[in-house]
C-alpha cells in the first residue's frame, strides 16, 4: 500500500475574499521580489501541482513559467497550448479529484499543490484538501473570482498559524477537517 498523498493550497486574495478580478487579472497581488511570505519554502516541499484551465491560461501570460520542471496536471476536457519551456511538464489529465490523486499516487507523488478557485473548490467539496494556506492582501478589490463558492456542507477548518508582514499581508494556515458522513450532524 502506498503513502497517502497529500493536498495543499497556497493563495493569495483580497480582504474581501476574491482570487482575482472578474476578468482574471491579478494586478491588486504584490509583486514577486521583496518580502517572503513562505511560498518559496512551501513550493520546495510540493511534487506536483493540480490547477484548472483557467489558472493555466492565466499563467501563461505571465513573463516566464512560475513552475520549473515540476509536473503541472491541468484538469480540462480539451486539448492544451504547451508552452516550449514548460512542454515536458505539462500535461492535460480529466476526472474528479479522488480519480486525479489516485492516479498522481500511483506515479510516487506524495504532496500536491492545488490552485485556482474552481479546482481548489472541487477538491475543498470532495474532502480532500489537506492543507489551507491563504495570504490576504490589504486591498479590497469589490468584485472577481471568489476563493469559496458554494459547499455543499460546512467545512470545519482548524488554525495552524497567522503570520504577518511588514507589507500588510496576513497569511493564515488552515489544516483541512474531514468531511463528516452523509447525515452526521455538524
Amino acid at each position: 500500500m502506498s503513502a497517502p498523498i497529500r493536498t495543499s493550497a497556497f493563495v493569495g486574495v483580497s480582504v474581501d475574499g476574491f482570487l482575482a478580478r472578474p476578468d482574471g487579472a491579478l494586478d491588486f497581488l504584490p509583486e514577486g521580489g521583496g518580502e517572503d511570505h513562505g511560498y518559496a519554502e512551501f513550493f520546495s516541499t510540493v511534487d506536483a501541482l493540480v490547477i484548472g484551465r483557467k489558472t493555466y491560461e492565466t499563467v501563461l501570460g505571465f513573463p516566464d513559467w512560475p513552475y520549473g520542471g515540476k509536473p503541472v496536471i491541468v484538469l480540462s476536457s480539451r486539448p492544451l497550448t504547451l508552452p516550449s519551456e514548460a512542454a515536458a511538464s505539462v500535461e492535460r489529465m480529466e476526472g474528479d479529484p479522488a480519480v486525479v490523486l489516485s492516479r498522481l499516487a500511483a506515479r510516487g507523488i506524495r504532496h500536491v499543490y492545488v490552485d485556482g478557485g474552481v479546482t481548489i473548490q472541487a477538491f475543498l467539496a470532495a474532502g480532500l484538501l489537506d492543507r489551507l494556506v491563504v495570504t490576504r492582501v490589504p486591498v479590497l478589490i469589490g468584485a472577481g473570482i471568489p476563493l469559496f463558492g458554494t459547499l455543499p456542507a460546512d467545512i470545519r477548518l482548524r488554525h495552524v498559524s497567522t503570520r504577518s508582514f511588514p507589507s500588510g499581508l496576513v497569511s493564515t494556515e488552515y489544516a483541512v477537517a474531514p468531511l463528516a458522513p452523509e447525515g452526521a450532524g455538524g
